[in-house]
């Protein structure tokens, strides 16, 4: 097989330059090289991932690597060759299919003994299904359930004025917003794109779709005193995102009969969107499944030179509060253990994710009307 060469645009992850490389997709590994026609980095085909980007790049890096290096190429022909050559990389969407008709087997293996799986066998199959849902079947689930969620919600239907960020006023929290969760989705590099909101609810408490969208809610702003411990609230739902919890509890409550529908592409039918839409606002994690999302905040929060202790500040804080505990401690378990775990992480020097003034209008995000 012949090699195919082009430009591209690599940054190493150590600093911030910009270079213009040679990107060459060889049989053996894609390799990337400087002007002076020095080798900067070579990747395994097997250890590339996508890495969320504009249409018409393909922006990729290499997995399980503690530098954040990254490549963007713009040519069309190079980016088929490494999508041919590389099968985490999935522009054509062929194992998207692979894994679909793996869940449609897995489904079909399940039903031949429906009783046994009925009482014993659906939070376990479950499990092992939801690794195998194709992301763009998650997505789908996602958008379908998302207005029913945002219904729940927004129980005085206020509409469009119950996410934060859209007034004029609040719009300079809303770009804070964004550059915070920015840094997070850049270093979580999930194969999946976020559509965080912040919505006008009291409560300290978040909500991770199926698919990425994820809710904040302005009462975990209200009660934030810093960008970090914000920022390890986000990181922590971006952990059920990445272990795809989300789609694990949906597959637990509403059964495999749902799974049937989601491939045939049924995600509005009859009940099922308003039993899935309460399944993930009611959904109370296990103790094991919140522990790894909370260590998943430690690591992200590592990744980008933020403190790793910021979450279990903010959840010692509310669960001090006498006037109640909040929703959020209500769902999770064992939150005295979690805390005690997330302190232990090595600490470093964490360096400023927003600037004051950054900070100070994300604290307004919400300002243009009250909390209910």
């Amino acid at each position: 097989m012949t090699t195919r060469s082009g430009s591209g645009v690599f940054y190493d992850g150590v600093t911030s330059a910009r270079h213009d490389v040679t990107v060459d997709a060889a049989p053996g590994a894609l390799r990337i090289r400087a002007a002076d026609g020095n080798t900067l980095a070579e990747w395994p085909y097997d250890e590339i991932e996508t890495v969320s980007a504009p249409k018409g790049v393909l922006r990729i890096g290499r997995a399980r690597n503690a530098v954040l290096a990254r490549l963007e190429v713009c040519d069309p022909a190079l980016a088929a060759a490494i999508d041919d050559l590389s099968i985490p990389i999935d522009r054509s969407g062929r194992s998207e299919r692979r894994l679909q008709r793996k869940v449609v087997l897995w489904s079909f293996a399940a039903t031949t003994s429906l009783v046994i799986v009925a009482v014993f066998g659906v939070p376990a199959i479950a499990t092992h299904l939801a690794p195998l849902v194709p992301y763009r079947i998650e997505r789908l689930l996602g958008n379908a359930v998302d207005a029913q969620v945002r219904s729940m919600l927004d129980d005085r239907k206020s509409g469009t004025s119950f996410e934060c960020g859209q007034a004029e006023s609040e719009k300079a929290g809303r770009a804070a917003f964004e550059r915070l969760m920015g840094k997070l989705a850049m270093a979580a590099a999930l194969p999946i794109p976020f559509s965080p909101a912040v919505v006008r609810r009291s409560e300290a408490n978040a909500i991770a779709l199926p698919g990425g969208r994820i809710y904040l809610f302005q009462g975990f702003i209200d009660k934030s005193e810093t960008p970090d411990e914000l920022a390890g609230v986000l990181a922590h739902e971006i952990g059920h995102v990445a272990r795809r919890d989300g789609t694990r509890s949906v597959l637990q409550a509403a059964g495999l009969s749902f799974l049937f529908g989601m491939l045939l592409g049924d995600f509005v039918g009859g009940g099922a969107v308003v039993i899935v839409a309460k399944t993930v606002l009611q959904s109370r994690y296990s103790r094991a499944v919140e522990t790894a999302a909370d260590a998943f905040s430690v690591d992200l929060m590592i990744r980008v030179a933020g403190d790793p202790h910021a979450l279990a500040v903010i959840l010692k804080r509310i669960a001090g509060e006498l006037d109640g505990w909040s929703k959020l401690l209500l769902d999770h378990p064992e939150t005295k253990d979690r805390i005690a775990i997330i302190e232990q992480a090595p600490r470093g020097t964490p360096q400023p994710l927003l600037d004051n003034p950054q900070w100070t209008a994300l604290k307004r995000i919400c300002a243009q009307a009250g909390t209910r």
